[in-house]
């Protein structure tokens, strides 16, 4: 709800300058706020520049000091397992609906200490004072959904929700961290970087996901907390005791994101998992007397589909299935004529404070944000981590599934299972069975390094200057989507890994700041995230079909159209092409310029980008926004227009 920001003087007889909290706090002026406050004594500042998203928030006191505690806070937080937190803390609930989620955090805190992370449900980060240790602690939710920046050296310490406050010290130097971009720059997948305490600047840290920092005599200290811990297989009775279970776990995700005093929408495609958000919530406000808008992005209305009969470009008459079905919705569609990838580069990176690899996704969720802010929206749900929770389960995690029943010799059950799968996909055992075989056929290597383009885009001098394809071979089945064996192992570790959740918080956090919104996730939720790595294997890949958890679960929550929908994908993009088209020109000029720029030859690989070029051609073919030499292109020019932002501000004086 906020953003935050603070300095401690590490010499406890040095004050804070009188200059410094005005341009610390000046830095957020450009974002939506409802109140701006500030807390000092001696040498340590706090401030907040607050947003009013739950009624609890509306003229809350942030900072707050509790004298009888002496501790201090500011914090950015939505917290959701509120009643939960009044029983263990001896609050009841008529004093609870007078306690501010900040309030709430500073209390757990007094009574858990650094382990009070591990007790909150939400999104949140927070930095607490604790003026009787001399203590400076803060965290930053499980997943990062809001994200918490830090400087530090010998004398001060300072923090901030985003990075441009931190510049605004005269002691804080803009330099690019070269072994940042390096991994930007060696990872194909949307991963940024796999070190989360760096950023793209070498002055500026970063709290990661899942973690808490300690600032206390001259030393820092990140610590990781555990969440999720060690999930257990759930064993239930029946199908119907899973899918049951799953409503009321879900149910109440959905239900603690609606807590807001404005309008609620949702961003809602043609899927399952956007859908299922949207019919739990519905219900949810309909109890309310609120109804749900949704904002649904669709192509220009000149758009030709290109795309194979198994791809839906434009998913209208799905997203019209469900709206009906659901009711209580004011539906949205968005095409957003005139606007491209190309065009919002600038104020993309502007903001995100660095480089970014979503190109194709850009205006879209921009414009989404914009649109929601227009009509009131103060809590925009969405369902992002839904592939990873309730609609685990792909074709290929079904092979995995009938590839394990051979290996098992279980016949009997691979042949029924064999049965539906090919009723279902209009296929034969004939053409399943032979890959099959070949998956059961252990490999005895795993390939080190990449193939993809993308992975060498980096310079070969910087490469080796920063020792960048060793440090990744760590994490080779995170960041190089073909080295990935084991579907159900990948889903485990996934939820441990923290640089696979940062770029979501960074670009939430910062749309909510622009638009005075809070982008939420029901799918995320902790709680759902366990209870779906609790279920059995065979819960994702039962009857034959994928993602058969989810399809089963939201019988009558959504319509079949969507429901039982295997033929076709959603497929979001596809029409970006078109919308650069006016602009092609443009654009290969631009990156001619690149490859003709000598400071950018020491970190982009020229060669490399001039090959793409080449290949892609003059004129430009729709099916290019999902060939590697047009990543390879985008990539490049958002990292070139970055490095020539950070100049032309330097140049001004910003």
């Amino acid at each position: 709800m906020s953003a935050i920001v603070g300095l401690l003087h590490l010499d406890n007889k040095q004050f804070i300058p009188t200059e410094n909290i005005y341009n610390l706090m000046k830095s957020f002026n450009s974002y939506q706020f409802d109140s701006k406050r500030e807390w000092t004594k001696h040498n340590v500042f706090l401030g907040c520049h607050a947003q009013w998203i739950t009624p609890e928030s509306i003229n809350e006191v942030v900072p707050y000091y509790d004298y009888e505690r002496k501790l201090a806070i500011t914090s950015d937080a939505i917290i959701d397992n509120r009643n939960e937190l009044f029983g263990q803390l001896g609050i009841s609930q008529t004093e609870g609906k007078l306690i501010s989620d900040t309030q709430l955090i500073l209390l757990a805190y007094s009574k858990w200490k650094e382990e009070v992370p591990r007790h909150l449900v939400g999104d949140f980060s927070f930095m607490i004072w604790d003026e009787s240790e001399q203590k400076l602690f803060g965290a930053r939710d499980f997943s990062g959904s809001r994200t918490l920046y830090f400087y530090n050296d010998p004398q001060r310490f300072a923090f901030s929700t985003t990075m441009a406050p931190l510049f605004s010290l005269p002691f804080v130097e803009k330099k690019i961290n070269e072994v940042w971009l390096a991994e930007f720059l060696s990872i194909p997948t949307m991963i940024e970087a796999v070190d989360m305490t760096s950023t793209v600047y070498t002055s500026i840290h970063q709290v990661p996901p899942s973690h808490s920092i300690t600032v206390q005599d001259g030393n820092v200290a990140l610590k990781k907390y555990d969440t999720i811990g060690e999930v257990k297989e759930l064993k239930l009775n029946s199908s119907k005791d899973y899918t049951e279970t799953f409503h009321e776990v879900f149910g109440r995700a959905v239900k603690d994101r609606l807590r807001t005093f404005g309008n609620v929408g949702s961003q809602l495609s043609g899927g399952l998992d956007s859908g299922s958000v949207v019919s739990f919530a519905s219900k949810e406000l309909s109890k309310e007397d609120k109804v749900l808008h949704t904002f649904s992005y669709i192509p220009e209305s000149t758009f030709e589909d290109w795309t194979p009969n198994y791809y839906m470009p434009n998913e209208a008459d799905l997203i019209k299935e469900t709206i009906n079905h659901v009711g209580n919705i004011d539906s949205h569609f968005l095409q957003f004529e005139g606007k491209s990838p190309l065009s919002e580069v600038d104020q993309f990176i502007e903001l995100m404070e660095m480089p970014y690899k979503f190109f194709e996704n850009t205006y879209w969720l921009k414009g989404i944000n914009e649109e929601a802010q227009k009509r009131g929206i103060k809590v925009l749900l969405n369902g992002a981590r839904g592939n990873h929770s309730i609609s685990w389960g792909s074709w290929n995690l079904n092979m995995e599934y009938y590839t394990s029943l051979l290996k098992g010799l279980k016949w009997k059950k691979l042949y029924r299972e064999l049965n539906e799968f090919t009723q279902t996909y209009k296929t034969g055992k004939s053409n399943i069975l032979p890959i099959l075989a070949k998956k059961a056929i252990p490999k005895s290597s795993i390939h080190s390094e990449s193939k993809s383009q993308l992975s060498s885009l980096i310079n070969p001098s910087l490469a080796k200057k920063t020792d960048v394809y060793t440090r990744l071979l760590d994490y080779n089945k995170s960041v190089y989507p073909d080295s990935i064996k084991d579907l159900t192992k990948y889903r485990k570790d996934y939820f441990q890994k923290p640089y696979v959740w940062n770029k979501s918080g960074v670009a939430e956090t910062n749309l909510s700041l622009r638009y005075g919104l809070w982008n939420r996730d029901p799918t995320n939720d902790i709680n759902v995230i366990k209870f779906c790595l609790s279920l059995p294997y065979e819960q994702y890949v039962k009857n034959g079909v994928d993602r058969s958890f989810i399809r089963e679960a939201t019988k009558n929550f959504l319509p079949e159209k969507v429901r039982l929908n295997y033929h076709v994908r959603g497929l979001q993009g596809a029409d970006t092409i078109h919308r650069m088209t006016g602009s092609w020109k443009d654009f290969r000029q631009e990156v001619d310029c690149i490859c003709r720029d000598s400071e950018l030859a020491e970190i982009l690989n020229i060669q490399l980008i001039q090959e793409a070029m080449n290949r892609l051609g003059t004129i430009p073919r729709p099916e290019m926004v999902f060939e590697e030499d047009f990543k390879v292109l985008t990539r490049s020019l958002i990292v070139s227009r970055f490095i020539k932002s950070i100049e032309r501000k330097e140049v001004m004086g910003i």
